[in-house]
Order: C-alpha cells, then structure tokens, then sequence
C-alpha cells in the first residue's frame, strides 16, 4: 500500500489529541489538563552550570593557530542529506536536531547510506516546527520537531536504547522510497543517556543521539581543498563536505590541521564554546556515494587511503576529528564566529 498522502499531524487541544490526515481524523480522548502519553515529545534540557563569559573576536586568547567557521551543517534524519546552516544551536548532545532521526529495520536497528545508498536523495528543510523531508517521486513528508507516535527501541552500532516510532505514515514514506519493506523512522529519546566512548573522551560524559560515536565532528577547507587537488590530478571530479558529513568546517588552517589541534576555542556572541577534538574519523563507503545521484563510485576512498591511513585508529582512512563539548552547550555558533586553537604536540 502506498503512504498516505498527508503527514500526520497531533493537535493538543482542551483535554483531546487530534490526528489529522487527508480527510480524515481521530481523536485520542485524555483526562482534561492532562497531555497523552507518548506523544508530546519533551526536548533535551541543557546541562552548563558555569557558562564563560562573553568572547569577541578581538579577545579571543593568543593562539598556535586562529581560524574561523566557515560552514555549519546538521543532518536531522541519519544517514540522510544534511542541512546548511548559518547558525545552530549547540546542545549537550551535539548541534541542535543533528542526527535525532533515525530509520531503522523490521528489528529495529539502524541503515544507512551503506546499504541503502539511496537516502542521500532525502533531503531535509528545517521549518520553525517541524522538518520537512523530500525525495525524488515523493510527496513531502513533514515531521513536527516536538510530535512522537510511540515509545519503542533502537539499535544503533552496539547501543540498543529506548526511541520514539514516528507511526505509519514515515514507515511507509521510506519503505516505498527506498524499496525495502519494513522500515521504520524513529526519534531519540530525550531521556536517553548515549555516551561516547570513554576510551576517547576520558574524563568527559559525552552524550551523544544517533551519530554514529560523537557529538560534533569537525573538518576543514583546507583538507577538502588536499583531497580534491589529488583527485583532479588522477583525472576525476572534486567533491564537496557534503559526502564527508562534518558538523562544523574551519577556515584558516592548513589541511590535516584538524587532526593536530587541542581544544578549539570559538568566541560566540553568548560566551565561549570549546569542543575538544579526540579522536580522527575512519571513513566507511559513505563518501563514494554521490549525494546528487546516489550513485557510488570508489574514487574518493581509494585517493584518501593513498594518503589518509592513520595509525592511530588502526591503518582506518580518516577524513576530520570527532569532538566533544567542553563548555558552551546552550550557546549559538554562527559561521564567521572566531577559533582560537593550539597545538597538541
């Protein structure tokens, strides 16, 4: 059966919670004064008890290295098209709305690009409240910020944590888009406590949603510039960030920089934000996938693994550093904020 043509939308309205689809509705009865369970979804509460005072451009410290963000990016359903952005709001867990969708199989755990290159052409919009997602052949599907259906699970690499179904309508949405029976769109619950890896963040609780290890990660200009001089030289296209899935691109530094950096330092309007970069990214086939077409050719991996193999993640072909959040969750980063960043070694 084909999806239903009009999302569902929820309605909290004296005491009743409409669900309205094209032409027709029903209507959960609650007790008055009291929101249905399971449905409202609540957003993560910021936890960063001593903010640092406000930073300019002008005070930031002396540094190794000065830089700035170039671009901003946050990619609400993983493993799906990323969203631009000129401001985001960094939360505990990473940019705000980064990676809170997520699809998954008949058992609940995650796919992506990897096995279903397809979902590249999901493209995300980000609206006051609700993402609107569209794909080739499809009808938008609108999804609203704070709605859930269902309390159920997810697996996500070796994490098995509770989530919230997204109902029918986006089950049936990407099944029919990407032609596989079964699937199901599910949001992180806030509730959840997803922790990076301990063997790389130390003394740092890095929560996490559904990234596939970290908070933020972080790229560079000047390392997309490197790749892509390599693979003109071999007679193939460039490519853009896009394939490479950063949530926060630096200008400034010289390629590979990223890997070498301490603390990275970035004076916001509201204060200071500081993200620890901890560990490099090894890079799965996602890169090869052309995120126009969805097609895959193996250009792009095979050029970084002749330069990119790094020992400290085993030989693995790494493209950017994984980060955490020092301090700053609750403040805003713009593109032109200012980096201040010194050497590790």
């Amino acid at each position: 059966m084909n999806y239903v043509a009009a999302c569902a939308r929820h309605v909290w309205a004296g005491g009743r919670f409409d669900l309205e689809f094209q032409g027709a509705r029903a209507v959960h009865r609650c007790r008055p004064g009291q929101p249905p369970r399971g449905r409202l979804y609540h957003r993560h509460h910021l936890s960063d008890p001593s903010p640092a005072p406000a930073v300019t451009a002008a005070s930031t410290p002396a540094a190794d290295v000065q830089a700035r963000i170039a671009r901003l990016f946050v990619h609400p359903v993983k493993s799906c098209a990323g969203v631009e952005l000129r401001e985001a709001r960094l939360m505990d867990t990473g940019l705000d709305l980064d990676r809170a969708w997520m699809v998954v199989d008949e058992a609940g755990r995650f796919v992506t690009q990897r096995e279903l290159p397809r979902m590249a052409l999901v493209v995300p919009r980000i609206r006051h409240t609700e993402v609107v997602l569209r794909a080739p052949g499809m009808l938008a599907l609108h999804l609203g910020i704070d709605e859930v259906e269902s309390p159920t699970r997810a697996t996500v690499w070796n994490d098995e944590v509770p989530a919230w179904d997204m109902g029918g309508v986006a089950a049936q949405w990407f099944s029919d888009f990407l032609g596989r029976p079964g699937l199901r769109l599910v949001r992180f619950d806030p509730d959840t406590n997803r922790l990076a890896s301990k063997k790389w963040t130390g003394e740092i609780d890095a929560p996490v949603e559904f990234a596939d290890g970290f908070p933020v990660l972080v790229a560079s200009t000047a390392s997309l510039d490197e790749l892509n001089g390599r693979l003109q030289a071999a007679g193939h296209a460039p490519v853009g960030m896009e394939r490479f899935r950063p949530n926060l691109v630096l200008e400034g530094v010289e390629a590979q920089d990223e890997d070498r950096l301490a603390e990275l330092r970035i004076a916001c309007a509201e204060g200071e934000v500081v993200l620890r970069p901890v560990k490099p990214c090894p890079r799965c086939p996602i890169p090869n996938v052309d995120p126009a077409t969805g097609e895959t050719s193996p250009e792009v991996l095979d050029t970084l693994s002749t330069y990119r193999a790094n020992p400290v993640v085993d030989g693995g072909i790494t493209f950017g550093m994984n980060a955490v959040i020092v301090r700053g969750a609750g403040h805003t980063l713009r593109v032109g904020d200012a980096v201040a960043a010194d050497w590790k070694f």
